[in-house]
């Protein structure tokens, strides 16, 4: 199994062996196990066997349908694998009825024991290890993850009316989450994350938890954790836990920033120089202009929805011009002021809907571009980018990023470095569900609409 992972990653994690993994599951009276996946579209799967299952699951010999999983095969060729990570095994913090629970994230693989190119993680395991191999970099990523909180009708449905009307750092009683999010915040320590902070977002109902970088893998893992985490203790307190990016017209959506640097083989910040503009070094300057160049052409990756592009509007923090800045929150790209081991890029653009998993592979795959091809990114933007008139912004060349899914997806067909980073498979599976998903919200008929036209024509 360890054939696929970048060599940083296997031999800087232990592996724990399948007797110990056994040893855990019986010294923690495990009876449930869940083996967890992802589809394309980066939401959680899992099948659950019992504890006695467990030794056959370790050992590769699970199977699973994929005909029916988003993106993955049809039914004349659906058998295929579980192959549990090890490194993920984890007992979850709770009792389901009687049986306590553990879970393992899985990549999945075909039915000739090769690796299934159409499961995302295979995949960003495959960018990982070819950047590794080729330049000896590893890719960290730190997210910050936003969302709201609704309430829920007594029969469970969900209601728009947030569950507070608090604002940006605000405390309780008014911040009506934080017992919510200490919970969550709890609950991820146990699980062995390094929290870093929680707070308020600025809209009402809306919320941030952040956790420590690491590499892009065990983030992405990490992602995946929290929103179903997250869901779960909601739930426990009458409450739904969304990352759709755009819930409420009228205020800020949610975002999930991503801070991504790159070390080299001694653990040194490859995007540190002491001497360089910034401090920051030419690598970092080429991958900044690698993002910058190839951004528009996946962004229908790192803002998946319909809905995605709701956020991205001029008048609500999120960026909508691709241009950056040291400082300047009004671009898509800035450096936040801590150097050294800390020199890092952050992208603002991405939403919480994304599939981490292919985010993260497009956005190396994009910064390695230009730092291979040594794209160096335009003068940076110390100005309010809302600010500039299109004449302005034509000159500084910042251009607007796509403004519909729509437009996106055209944009994404065109991008060879999309293609690249994704993998033929998951590539045209991509596009093919979501222009079906335009398809179906532009012949529908929205509330808006009959609102608007209903009387008037």
């Amino acid at each position: 199994m360890t054939d696929m992972y970048p060599k940083s990653l296997t031999s800087s994690t232990p592996v724990p062996g399948v007797d110990d993994i056994m040893k855990m599951a019986k010294e923690h009276d495990v009876k449930l196990i869940r083996l967890q996946f992802v589809d394309i579209h980066g939401r959680p799967k899992n099948m659950s066997i019992h504890v006695a299952q467990l030794d056959k699951a370790l050992n590769n010999e699970i199977m699973l349908d994929g005909s029916s999983i988003a993106g993955f095969r049809t039914i004349e060729t659906s058998d295929m694998y579980f192959f549990p990570d090890r490194r993920t095994f984890k007992v979850l913090p709770w009792v389901e009825g009687s049986r306590r629970v553990a879970r393992i994230v899985c990549d999945m693989y075909n039915a000739d024991q090769t690796p299934f190119e159409g499961c995302p993680r295979n995949n960003l395991k495959r960018v990982l290890a070819e950047v590794e191999s080729k330049l000896g970099y590893t890719y960290n990523v730190g997210p910050e993850l936003e969302f709201f909180l609704f309430k829920k009708n007594h029969d469970g449905t969900i209601t728009m009316d947030t569950h507070d009307s608090a604002g940006y750092y605000d405390l309780g009683p008014d911040d009506m989450g934080e017992v919510v999010r200490s919970e969550i915040v709890e609950t991820l320590e146990n699980l062995g994350f390094d929290m870093e902070a929680d707070h308020h977002e600025v809209a009402q109902g809306q919320h941030e938890i952040d956790f420590k970088y690491a590499d892009a893998l065990m983030t992405a893992d990490n992602v995946l954790t929290v929103k179903i985490i997250s869901r779960i203790i909601a739930a426990r307190h009458g409450l739904h836990c969304t990352f759709m990016p755009k819930p409420i017209y009228g205020v800020n959506g949610s975002g999930m920033h991503c801070n991504m640097s790159l070390g080299d083989k001694a653990g040194n910040n490859v995007f540190f120089d002491e001497n360089g503009e910034y401090q920051l070094s030419t690598e970092a300057h080429h991958f900044i202009g690698g993002i910058l160049k190839h951004i528009r052409g996946v962004t229908a990756i790192t803002n998946p929805l319909v809905n995605s592009y709701k956020r991205l509007v001029p008048g609500y923090e999120a960026p909508v011009y691709t241009a950056w800045s040291p400082a300047n929150r009004s671009a898509l790209l800035r450096v936040p002021a801590k150097r050294g081991k800390s020199t890092r890029i952050e992208l603002r653009s991405p939403d919480p809907s994304t599939n981490p998993y292919l985010a993260f592979a497009t956005l190396l795959q994009a910064g390695i571009d230009g730092i291979e091809n040594k794209i160096e990114p335009p003068k940076p933007a110390e100005v309010n980018i809302y600010n500039l008139s299109e004449e302005e912004r034509a000159a500084r060349k910042i251009e607007p990023l796509p403004g519909s899914l729509y437009e996106a997806l055209a944009e994404l067909k065109t991008s060879p470095i999309a293609k690249k980073a994704l993998g033929d498979h998951i590539y045209n599976e991509f596009i093919a569900t979501k222009e079906r998903e335009w398809k179906s919200f532009s012949v529908n008929v929205s509330p808006w609409e009959l609102e608007t036209y209903m009387r008037m024509h």
